[in-house]
């Protein structure tokens, strides 16, 4: 049995000697800008924010300091195989690759994606994310935090007792989260799969042995039965209409759109083309689908929906996260603080860790990231990260390892 690792894990942080970090700007992921301020570290948590007076540790002047990214949605399961080709890890596509091969391609895929400035992530739902939760959470791997579902739900796992039975054995087998597929892909049109009951059971379920369910909609249909089925996240939501869009307020249901799935798709063809419902007509809908991502992200910030940063991270993307920001602001007419409030306090809140992660405050999880430029001038100085904390240990840039 895969045993939950408390995501919040201090294992593999930095030493109790307090580390004094030395900022000219930065962004406490809730629109506060703090100027010329230094940051004690202890036991991998900010037990001090004041002004810059002693001697530094860690000089992160004339860099923009964040908190540390989060992504509420990611695969890191998914590569390319060593033929450039598509795989979900092994068995998976076909393509030969092996157990030992998929957990060496998913740890470089966690590695990368902690190297691009994302602290945290949401992964939904491979078994593998639970071995590297273990193996990050306890240090020996670089990567990201990560809270994971293990597995999916779908209309085929079965009648509603049945399903609600699967939610309890998911929870004790260590998922963090519940994910379930209320719709159809974009590739197939969106359409709804599971019944309201199924939905119902999943979600109603998860609620009771303490979980969030978070749910795979395109469509309004499936996305409205899983808002008052009390499931806690929309992830995709590209055709949703705005009735249910503002029942989405109403209840506090998070949003998470993706635009970074559905270019690295398109950038990446040929490695996709072939497999399963990856067709030319798949293709053809996911183009179409960029424009409706933008108009539902504005869509929902006119009607107060909580929008949170998700990329959907496949293979091709993992390291690339950021970039989701920069199609929020330039796409999806995001404004650059509310696409990294989106990535650091919001998404944290919409993970139940609001208290942990997503703020540079004393008391919080120590996880910085520090980039050239101001993210809130030019959103694409998220490209160029420059120092990565988790957890009060350094993985990127200056500082003691």
């Amino acid at each position: 049995m895969l045993k939950s690792i408390a995501v919040l894990s201090l294992a593999g942080a930095a030493a109790a000697q307090p580390l004094i970090i030395k900022t000219s700007l930065i962004f406490d992921g809730k629109r506060q800008l703090l100027r010329n301020q230094e940051l004690t570290i202890e036991n991998g948590r900010i037990t001090r924010i004041a002004p810059a007076t002693h001697k530094a540790d860690i000089d992160l002047t004339g860099l923009t300091v964040t908190p540390g990214w989060i992504d509420t949605h990611t695969h890191p399961g998914w590569y390319f195989n060593k033929d450039g080709r598509l795989e979900e890890g092994p068995g998976r596509g076909g393509r030969g690759t092996t157990a030992q091969q998929a957990a060496l391609f998913t740890a470089a895929n966690a590695y990368a994606t902690l190297m691009g400035g994302i602290t945290t992530v949401q992964c939904l739902g491979q078994a593998i994310d639970g071995d590297i939760r273990y193996m990050t959470a306890s240090g020996a791997l670089p990567g990201p935090r990560i809270i994971s579902s293990l597995r999916t739900i779908t209309e085929r796992t079965g009648t509603p007792e049945e399903i609600r039975a699967y939610v309890r054995k998911m929870k004790e087998d260590g998922s963090d989260v519940v994910k379930l597929f209320a719709t159809a892909s974009i590739r197939d049109g969106g359409k709804m799969t599971m019944s309201k009951e199924q939905i119902e059971a999943a979600c109603g379920e998860a609620k009771a042995v303490g979980l969030r369910a978070v749910v795979h909609a395109h469509a309004s249909d499936g996305a409205t039965a899983s808002v008052l089925a009390g499931c806690t996240s929309i992830e995709h939501g590209t055709f949703l209409d705005d009735a249910t869009l503002k029942l989405m307020a109403e209840h506090g249901t998070y949003f998470d759109p993706n635009f970074l799935v559905l270019h690295n798709y398109l950038e990446n063809k040929p490695k996709f083309l072939g497999i399963g419902n990856y067709t030319e007509e798949g293709f053809a809908a996911m183009e179409k689908a960029l424009p409706l991502v933008a108009d539902v992200i504005r869509r929902a910030r006119r009607l107060n929906v909580k929008i949170v940063m998700g990329t959907d991270a496949v293979a091709g993307s993992h390291g690339r996260n950021a970039e989701e920001f920069i199609y929020r602001v330039k796409d999806g007419g995001e404004t650059t603080e509310n696409a990294l409030i989106s990535g650091t306090s919001l998404a944290a809140e919409s993970l139940r860790l609001g208290d942990q992660i997503g703020t540079i405050a004393v008391g919080m999880q120590a996880d910085l990231v520090a980039v050239e430029g101001n993210p809130l001038e030019d959103i694409t100085a998220v490209r160029h990260v420059a120092f990565v904390m988790k957890a009060g240990k350094v993985y990127k840039g200056p500082g003691p390892r």
